[in-house]
């Protein structure tokens, strides 16, 4: 053998013995969440169709991301919560949102989680209908039952793969962050709220009295809603077609693995079960060359660099006088920027402003010349500013944006706005301290570091334990028994209350034994008198 081939064999050797173990051509079977949860659920999909195996997704006919016709996987439509969804309610939730955010900081949250409980009452509702009806139409289930699935794989923020993958009695694997009343340790895991934060009440791990009382309100709140807003709406389902005590919980922790989308660098240290599996940031990749018209903006910005903007689709609610203040404060910037806009275009914009309605977020993030990244803050475009390592200027609109930009803020990497208050000088002096205050770029470099210094990909960690899944045939093994056992037990209420009861037997013994022999004691001295 030549000393060239050497290297080249050692290295194909060592390829072979790292990558994932292989599996077989499988059947999956994928209820995905539209919108942005596509993107994460896509990336999934295309790696597993690159190893062989046959994917169905079942769809809204209706949907607004997940394509009909696709090279990686063959589509049924079905009916989904997004029938009866669409742009403009969340645009009126912002809007609801907005006006909560007013309040002051102790109750805002409270009045942020109660706009979010109505708007689950009526999707749980919807969902357990279209439920229902896709378990009762006996011709479409025994065409799914012939086609033998290996595996169901299901974002569980959409309760439809869930039931479904039960009644069929398929292996499950969750592609999850986000369940029910919020994020999936909350369901899956031990989470004393002592110091661990519940969704939505936008506090850290070091909390005070006055904010471990709010998260104790918070996560009685959440208690209260799962058992009598969530699962009332499937009760009616779930006793007609599983067995008796069956409810939407006990579902959700049968699933045999949980792939997790977070990362420890970025969530606060907490409790976790063997059956949960850490990918966050497994959809971020190395920055594509941009097409030639943006590379040439972006390298026009000279040594000042760009600021890349996007609030999602969201941007639109904006009140008038908000997207105004940050073009007019983007028009002071000696930077670049390019912004995802959509709607009216500001009076105030200048010349150094770019507007697109689509671009390559990650891509950006990934260039060079980018400096700062003014961001929503949701889960996909903050594992993408980590991953690049660049700062962000959070304006969170919705939902778990809050507690994201958060956790940036707590380690030092984002500077935090209200949007619905957002003024020019402020906005534009939390740009100039994430662009001139080097703490910012360090601490979010460091992040980047610390996320992508691992043995194994997120992506390949997501790929090795879905085969896991399909190549043992489940994964009870990894299953605490502590979900079988009624709250009474799991909290060892009924020892704590047999411990008590034979305490106060043993001090009323000994009370009564005492008083007997003062009294017969006193007897005899009253005798001689």
């Amino acid at each position: 053998m030549s000393s060239l081939s050497i290297p080249l064999f050692l290295t194909t050797f060592y390829f072979l013995l790292l990558r994932p173990p292989y599996c077989s051509s499988s059947n999956i079977l994928v209820v995905p969440v539209d919108g942005s949860h596509w993107i994460n659920m896509k990336v999934i999909l295309e790696r597993l169709h690159s190893r062989g195996h046959n994917i169905t997704v079942l769809r809204s006919a209706k949907s607004w991301y997940i394509p009909s016709n696709s090279s990686i996987y063959t589509s049924i439509n079905i009916s989904m919560l997004e029938d009866e969804a669409d742009i403009d309610y969340y645009n009126k939730m912002l809007q609801d949102v907005m006006g909560c955010r007013s309040y002051p900081t102790f109750i805002r949250t409270f009045c942020q989680q109660q706009l979010i409980t109505l708007m689950m009452l009526q999707g749980h509702n919807i969902l357990a209908r279209s439920t229902a009806t896709i378990i009762e139409d006996t011709v479409f289930i025994k065409k799914l039952r012939d086609t033998k699935f290996d595996l169901m794989l299901t974002d569980p923020g959409m309760t439809i793969g869930v039931i479904l993958g039960s009644y069929l009695k398929l292996p499950m694997v969750f592609n999850v962050r986000w369940i029910n009343t919020g994020e999936g340790h909350f369901t899956i895991a031990p989470s004393p709220v002592s110091y661990i934060p519940v969704p939505g009440s936008e506090l850290d791990d070091q909390m005070d009295f006055l904010e471990r009382t709010k998260n104790v309100l918070h996560y009685l709140q959440s208690v209260i809603e799962q058992h009598f807003i969530i699962n009332p709406a499937y009760s009616d389902l779930l006793q007609q077609h599983f067995p008796p005590g069956t409810d939407l919980l006990s579902l959700e922790r049968a699933a045999d693995i949980w792939l997790l989308r977070a990362d420890f660098v970025f969530e606060f240290p907490r409790p976790t079960m063997p059956n949960v599996v850490y990918i966050g940031g497994f959809h971020c990749k190395k920055a594509q060359p941009l097409y030639a018209e943006l590379e040439t903006f972006m390298e026009s910005s000279g040594e000042h660099g760009v600021v890349v903007m996007s609030l999602g689709t969201l941007i639109s609610a904006l009140p008038r006088k908000v997207t105004e203040a940050i073009a007019a404060a983007f028009a002071e910037l000696p930077q670049k920027v390019i912004w995802r806009f959509v709607g009216e275009k500001p009076s105030s914009l200048g010349n150094n402003t770019l507007l697109l309605e689509w671009l390559p977020q990650n891509d950006l993030l990934g260039h060079p010349k980018t400096r700062a990244f003014v961001a929503h803050g949701g889960t996909n475009g903050i594992y993408e500013a980590i991953y690049h390592g660049v700062p962000v200027v959070g304006l969170p609109l919705l939902f778990d944006q809050f507690d994201n930009i958060l956790r940036l803020k707590v380690r030092g990497a984002a500077r935090v706005l209200e949007a619905y208050s957002l003024t020019k000088e402020e906005f534009l002096n939390a740009l100039k301290d994430v662009l001139e205050n080097l703490s910012y770029h360090n601490n979010m470099q460091h992040l980047s570091q610390l996320h992508r210094d691992i043995p194994m990909t997120p992506m390949d960690t997501a790929i090795f334990w879905i085969e896991y899944v399909i190549r043992n045939k489940g994964a009870s093994h990894f299953k605490s028994a502590g979900f079988r056992l009624p709250w009474y037990s799991y909290f060892s209420l009924d020892v704590a209350a047999l411990i008590i009861a034979i305490t106060g037997i043993f001090m009323c013994s000994f009370v009564f034994v005492c008083w007997l022999l003062c009294c017969r004691r006193s007897r005899r001295k009253m005798k001689p008198e």
